[in-house]
């Protein structure tokens, strides 16, 4: 079962002063924690654990008689004035749309449809099965076959023209408990509209240049934990890396230290401005489900 949030704090363990939970502006769902019963591909499930409960999405295990699944609910909060229902249901459906176009690829999570919670749809949510496993940990040594399996949930990906856009992050690759690798979180993945030959047309290569940034991250990756599947020199390896990724640091590393900045200075996180620091860390610091945060 999760700690409840007012009993934990990771940074006390780590001997540094102790951070207080999030307020209610930044947490997906508010003062709300995801529902305790839901209804889910005609089975009652009730909750068994809270993984996260970040500014973007609310993420919890969910068990009945016979099935364990993973529910994410998204962002409905308001920004002070702004209403932000439409971003939940909107990231919700993009999220629920991808894993239907990739149903049917080994290591893409198998998804369990819409939940409804006291009689209701929750637009903002998305649910699949839970597969045991955690988030692939830096420096963590992986099997032989580990990449090529990846390798190929990555091409089976793109070859029904998806890109998953943020492969680059470690948390979104999950290594199961025989070693396995699943491919998770499609919120901001990318992909036009199957039967649409002027969509290909117009925006075909800002698919390519996408799925040519999966590529060079699932290298990265390897690079990082199985340096010995590879032959390319370091200086190979970096020249390889997109013009357009060099450019997305320039915005978004300036971007995530501000953000870390803020968080340190409400007592969210400790000094070190480290998510694992939070009372409740990020997925990539705890047990990771099949799904992404």
């Amino acid at each position: 079962m999760a700690t409840p949030a007012g009993q934990h704090s990771s940074s006390a363990a780590i001997g540094q002063p102790p951070v207080r939970p999030r307020p209610a502006l930044f947490r997906a769902l508010g003062p709300r924690e995801p529902p305790e019963t839901i209804h889910l591909d005609g089975e009652e499930f009730c909750r068994t654990e809270i993984l996260k409960h970040d500014s973007w999405a609310a993420s919890a295990i969910y068990a009945s008689p016979s099935r364990v699944a993973f529910c994410k609910f998204n962002r409905e909060q308001p920004v002070l004035i702004l209403p932000m229902e439409w971003l939940g249901r909107l990231l919700g459906s993009r999220e629920q749309w991808f894993m239907d176009r990739l149903a049917g690829i080994e290591g893409i999570p198998v998804s369990l449809g819409p939940i409804v919670a006291a009689g209701r749809p929750v637009p903002n949510a998305v649910s699949h099965l839970y597969i045991e496993g955690q988030a692939l940990g830096e420096g963590q040594w992986v099997d032989d076959s580990f990449f090529p399996r990846l390798e190929r949930i990555v091409a089976g990906m793109h070859a029904r023209g998806v890109a998953h856009v943020d492969l680059n992050k470690r948390e979104n690759i999950l290594v199961d408990s025989h070693g396995r690798p699943h491919l998770l979180d499609y919120q901001i993945s990318w992909a036009l509209p199957p039967q649409s030959r002027l969509a290909r047309l117009l925006f075909g290569w800002l698919t390519a240049i996408l799925q040519q940034c999966d590529s060079y991250h699932l290298l990265k990756h390897r690079c990082r934990h199985r340096r010995d599947q590879l032959r390319q020199s370091d200086a190979e390896l970096d020249s390889l890396r997109p013009w357009w990724i060099r450019l997305h640091r320039l915005v978004g590393v300036p971007f995530r230290t501000c953000r870390r900045a803020l968080l340190v200075a409400l007592g969210i996180r400790s000094r070190s401005g480290r998510s694992a620091s939070e009372v409740f860390p990020e997925l990539a610091h705890r047990r990771l489900p099949a799904a992404g945060g």
